[in-house]
């Protein structure tokens, strides 16, 4: 499976942009919403990530697929031309947000899916260096201390240069990964070692809508 080289990598510079800081608070603001609720207004969210992304990215094109990570949330929402097309509950690291090689920490900013390993494979299938392995998990059975990768992989790359790309913070050579999980009561919490874990059946569903080169952003809002 080739690895995408079509889109060129995003700027960090961009956060100096004057309204970034403004917008990144108006987008807070929107996740800030009662506890009780499940996720925030859709449609309100996507509008103002956009805003965020055009002003903190002023060179990267937003048409298309973005899928935006919201560590506060715990949740993954995927936004299409715009609109916001589903939502789902993931986990991302216990360790918090970072960068670095061997912290087992969920890196932030831009990245955009890279490869997408898993066709055809069943429901629970467990994956090892993204490869099957033949084993199918037991998904009623939590596997917590096995952290095993399950059913389809969505490889992230990262696009900016010494936050997420490049040197000892390279998202890809990391093996950082939006990917099924074979315990899925472990969702809804930051409990992964460093990737993004989704549910099953949420992984097959967004696999098959996401094309590579989609963006990805991860934000602790």
């Amino acid at each position: 499976m080739a690895r995408s080289t079509s889109a060129s990598p995003a700027s960090s510079e961009g956060s100096a942009i004057p309204g970034a800081a403004d917008i990144g608070l108006v987008l807070a603001l929107a996740l800030s919403f009662p506890a009780q609720a499940k996720e925030p207004p859709r449609q309100g969210l996507a509008d103002m990530l956009l805003e965020y992304l055009a002003v903190r990215y002023p060179h990267t094109p937003l048409n298309g697929h973005i899928l935006y990570v919201s560590v506060q949330r715990q949740h993954l929402f995927h936004v299409v031309d715009g609109h916001v097309r589903g939502s789902y509950p993931v986990a991302t690291a216990r360790a918090g947000l970072g960068s670095t090689a061997d912290s087992f920490r969920t890196p932030p900013g831009l990245h955009r899916v890279v490869e997408k390993i898993g066709d055809g494979l069943p429901l629970g299938a467990v994956l090892r260096d993204r490869q099957p392995t033949g084993e199918v998990a037991d998904l009623f059975a939590a596997e917590r201390s096995r952290d095993v990768i399950t059913t389809r992989i969505l490889r992230l790359e990262g696009l900016e240069e010494g936050v997420n790309r490049g040197g000892a913070v390279d998202s890809y050579a990391r093996h950082i990964y939006v990917h099924g999980t074979g315990d899925e009561a472990s969702l809804s919490a930051p409990t992964s070692l460093g990737c993004v874990r989704m549910g099953n059946a949420d992984i097959i569903s967004l696999y098959d809508q996401v094309p590579v080169g989609a963006l990805v952003v991860i934000l602790d809002n």
